[in-house]
């Protein structure tokens, strides 16, 4: 079986999404929950700017789209080249410093982004690496591997810690906790794994899927994880004994490419091979936003959320966004509570074509919390990353 390298395919439904008359999603029909074995479903207040999820449903059931008036301006600041395959994962740590990015070369690489310098590369795996995770301190990375392993590394030290062993088929995807002493992870054998992080013993193994799984997010408090697989369900874990929370699941069932909580920890972004995102109210298990004009039908690509620097009279950030890349080889960003796509930075056809964007499918996306700055990375015609500020912003 070829190794995927963050290139899952699989076929697609006609996409299919029953709309009330203001045209804003309705609720969907859903599996049967499975028992919650008394585990409290803790929402947080309001929606990842705060507010209440009820204004914010209002809002788009109005057609309002004056947040959308407001139009980011990206430009590139830095592109990065050093990987000689494609990139599979870009996350920044969490203290903003770094950036590593992930390969199918089998290598993980650090950089200082806001230079464009690289500054070192792990080696060690056999195969691919799918999926990168931080550690809350910034001070650990974790690597899921088409080597069927999972890869501790010591950032500071730039060195290797430990190799954990157990799926059985491709690691696709993994996820620290917040305080950073449990992983777990997702694998082409349909299970995900929960791992102790200074033991690296397996502490729980859960079936959780029937077909490869292509994401795993811890929420806020790490209390709960979902996860996501390519037979068309996400569900809620609970993360301490492994219990089945929650079950989502849309009526046409597509392949879901990709899931991960809201900062609230309230609802789920998802996306799935029909080329849509929804922002899914995991409680009552209704979809609350839809987000079109991307194009993802075969790969798995990520989206992410984030926020502009400026803030309203009420102290939060001014506008939000959604940002995801593409098959088209452009990075999109929606507004988060309009749905409109307020910018898109363009692909190229070729390497040799005009333009700062990229030359292939962009499956990997990440953004700082605390600055307008995006990277991109993207397949094999590529290999780059790419560095996008705001123009205008302080970086």
């Amino acid at each position: 079986m070829e190794a995927p390298a963050s290139e899952l395919a699989a076929p697609v439904p006609a996409p299919s999404e029953p709309t009330a008359a203001t045209g804003e999603p309705v609720a969907e029909t859903h599996q049967q929950e499975v028992p919650a074995s008394g585990h409290a479903l803790r929402p947080s207040d309001g929606l990842p700017n705060g507010g209440a999820e009820g204004a914010e449903t209002a809002s788009a059931s109005s057609g309002a789209v004056s947040e959308a008036k407001y139009k980011p301006s990206y430009r590139l600041l830095h592109t990065l080249q050093g990987h000689t395959s494609s990139v599979s994962s870009v996350k920044f740590s969490p203290d903003g410093k770094l950036l590593a990015t992930a390969s199918a070369d089998n290598t993980i690489k650090l950089w200082d982004w806001e230079k464009g310098e690289h500054l070192h590369t792990f080696e060690g795996h056999t195969g691919g690496v799918n999926d990168i995770a931080w550690t809350k301190d910034s001070k650990y990375l974790a690597s899921a591997s088409d080597d069927m392993t999972i890869r501790l590394w010591d950032v500071e030290q730039r060195r290797y810690l430990n190799t954990w062993v157990g799926h059985t088929s491709y690691v696709f995807c993994v996820n620290f906790n917040h305080k950073g002493n449990m992983l777990v992870s997702g694998s082409f054998d349909e299970t995900l794994r929960m791992w102790e992080v200074k033991s690296g013993e397996c502490i729980n193994v859960l079936p959780a899927h029937s077909d490869p799984v292509t994401a795993v997010n811890f929420n806020k408090d790490s209390s709960m994880i979902v996860s996501s697989s390519y037979d068309g369900l996400c569900r809620i874990w609970n993360s301490a004994n492994g219990t089945c929370l929650k079950t989502i699941i849309r009526d046409d069932n597509p392949p879901v490419s990709f899931v991960k909580f809201t900062p609230n920890g309230k609802f789920i972004l998802v996306g799935t091979l029909d080329s849509q995102i929804k922002l899914w109210n995991y409680e009552s298990r209704q979809c609350v936003k839809t987000y079109k004009g991307h194009k993802n039908e075969k790969f798995c690509c990520f989206s992410n959320f984030m926020q502009s620097e400026s803030l309203g009279p009420n102290g939060l950030p001014q506008h939000q966004y959604i940002v995801s890349g593409s098959e088209d080889h452009g990075v999109y960003l929606w507004d988060l509570n309009s749905r409109e796509i307020v910018q898109k930075l363009d692909g190229r056809e070729s390497a040799d074509a005009d333009g700062d964007g990229h030359c292939d499918v962009v499956v990997a996306i990440d953004c700082l919390t605390d600055k307008p700055v995006i990277a991109s990375g993207s397949l094999e015609k590529d290999k780059t990353v790419k560095i996008w500020v705001e123009s205008g912003s302080a970086v």
